[in-house]
């Protein structure tokens, strides 16, 4: 059968690249790439990296207002799924690529299939909780990463074509997890930290960086902290550092966005991870890290229910707090699977379109 894989933004391609190859030994995949992500360290170089075929649409649609953004995204996604007539459309996650790309497969009956579908963060505040909840509600399969993810969807009716594989991103963790020692021996010293002796942070959701007084005092906070602080700038974070002229103080290593396992690697070995990303709290939890969160709410309960998640929102006191907390004692578990997920979701969509 005929496939379409509709991704746009970091999060997608890492989701995308295990199951890619696990449809491609029985399927035939059209790649379609939104430009949601189209800075090279956030979207060429990940391509690259996970050895995920070119994209055989490139839309280019670019940053914009999410209503610009969605409907640029609908009119040119319908385009291709008119010209390709694939048998199912794939989405991933819960970026405006996903909703665009579900709602432009589902009014030309073509049947969706969401991956990553169930979360909830259960704040309607979020661009993303809006994205996926209209995902789950038009996908003919659903594929949960947890069983969470099964019940909120339990909750809301939807329990047709809803399965239960893990979490595709374990997947590729598991995978790559034995590079990483090698690579930590060539990229800490470059960037002047020890393992286990600095902060990884990642700042990117809109309602932390478009509040220039928020942005100011995470910013602030994390100048704050005792050791040094290792922090990939997303072009929007790093767009709006200079349009409010904020100025990081303390030990704060600015650096550019680095590849996926660049990325891991500093999650591997930090002391502490302070995020906004829902992806960014999984990854700590899997490889063993303490994470901070720099929201009120996750839908990723999973790890704040295991201890090895704390939400602060943008409270520097709290933020303080949470860097210090001992690690926990127990190890985390294993909510997100045992790395086969990309294959089960392969082998349920051989019965396409069928239960």
């Amino acid at each position: 059968m005929r496939f379409a894989s509709i991704v746009g933004a970091r999060p997608q391609f890492i989701k995308l690249a295990p199951l890619s190859r696990a449809l491609r030994r029985t399927h035939e995949e059209v790649i379609v790439h939104t430009g949601q992500h189209y800075d090279d360290g956030l979207s060429g170089t990940f391509f690259r990296e996970l050895s995920i075929p070119a994209p055989d649409y490139a839309l280019g649609i670019g940053s914009d207002l999410h209503g610009a953004q969605t409907g640029r995204m609908l009119e040119a996604i319908e385009e291709v799924l008119m010209r390709e007539r694939p048998d199912g459309a794939i989405v991933y996650g819960d970026t405006n690529s996903t909703l665009a790309g579900a709602l432009a497969a589902v009014k030309l009956h073509i049947p969706v299939a969401h991956v990553e579908a169930g979360l909830r963060s259960f704040n309607r505040a979020m661009p993303e909780e809006i994205n996926r909840i209209v995902a789950d509600h038009v996908a003919t399969r659903l594929f949960c990463p947890t069983e969470m993810a099964r019940r909120h969807l339990a909750a809301e009716g939807v329990v047709d074509g809803v399965e239960v594989v893990g979490d595709v991103m374990c997947d590729l963790l598991l995978q790559v997890r034995p590079l990483l020692a090698e690579r930590a021996s060539k990229l800490l010293p470059a960037l002047d930290v020890a393992p286990g002796a600095y902060v990884l942070a990642t700042i990117h959701r809109s309602a932390n960086t478009d509040d220039p007084e928020r942005l100011r005092r995470i910013v602030r906070a994390l100048g704050d902290l005792a050791l040094p602080v290792v922090f990939p700038l997303h072009p929007r974070t790093r767009h709006a550092v200079r349009r409010h002229a904020i100025a990081p103080a303390g030990a704060i290593h600015l650096i550019d966005p680095v590849g996926y396992l660049d990325m891991l690697t500093l999650e591997r070995h930090a002391f502490r991870v302070i995020t906004d990303s829902g992806g960014v709290q999984k990854e700590a939890f899997m490889l063993g890290v303490p994470c901070v969160t720099l929201r009120e709410d996750t839908e990723w309960p999973e790890t704040v229910d295991a201890g090895w998640n704390v939400l602060v929102g943008d409270s520097p006191t709290a933020m303080a707090d949470a860097a210090r907390r001992p690690a926990p004692v127990a190890p985390p578990g294993h909510p997100f699977g045992v790395g086969d997920a990309a294959i089960r979701i392969a082998r349920s969509l051989d019965r396409w379109p069928q239960a």
